[in-house]
């Protein structure tokens, strides 16, 4: 029974340490959001959905053409594979006090150590699931209303929908988790 317990609680601060693991959120929010951008940039003009693939007793096909900007497979191109985009991403520190999400385009050229930044990769990748967990069918909506568009992601995700950055009086503030983390 003991040893149950403490099972038990060793997995508990397992998974209470990798939920607290970004310290800035906010920071984590938007880098998430500038990848998501990205594949909203990278958007090609497509051709509307034909779903007529039955043909009716008459010979003519029959159901819906749904036009791409509004369909399902359109957020699901989006959002698929975002958070394996984000294992690219590794924390730097600007100064003493800043540190800021960066993309890696090249890991041998990284002057951090390269276990310490593909641990910050696989904790900002793990953040970035959580992050959709949550915000995905509010999220999937707005993208599909035509709501989310290129500069204004970050608003939609992390103010609105994740509350993970706050605005404040002087224009959009870095404020961190209620924890006041970082």
């Amino acid at each position: 029974m003991a040893k149950e317990c403490l099972i038990f609680s060793v997995t508990i601060l397992a998974f209470i340490s990798a939920v607290c693991s970004i310290d800035d959120k906010c920071s984590a929010c938007n880098a998430i959001a500038e990848e998501l951008e990205r594949g909203l940039m990278k958007e090609r003009p497509r051709n509307h959905l034909d779903m007529r693939h039955r043909l009716d007793s008459k010979g003519q096909r029959e159901g819906k053409v749904i036009d791409y900007r509004v369909s399902e497979l359109r957020v699901v191109e989006l959002l698929d594979g975002l958070c394996d985009k984000m294992q690219d991403y590794t924390l730097e520190k600007v100064d003493s006090e800043t540190q800021v999400w960066i993309k890696v385009h090249n890991w041998d050229i990284l002057k951090i150590n390269k276990q310490v930044a593909k641990a910050y990769a696989k904790d900002i990748s793990s953040f970035c699931g959580r992050l959709l967990e949550e915000t995905e069918d509010e999220l999937s909506e707005l993208i599909k209303k035509g709501t989310v568009k290129v500069g204004d992601v970050n608003k939609v995700l992390c103010e609105d929908l994740s509350k993970y950055c706050r605005q404040t009086s002087a224009g959009y503030g870095d404020d961190n988790d209620v924890d006041g983390e970082l």
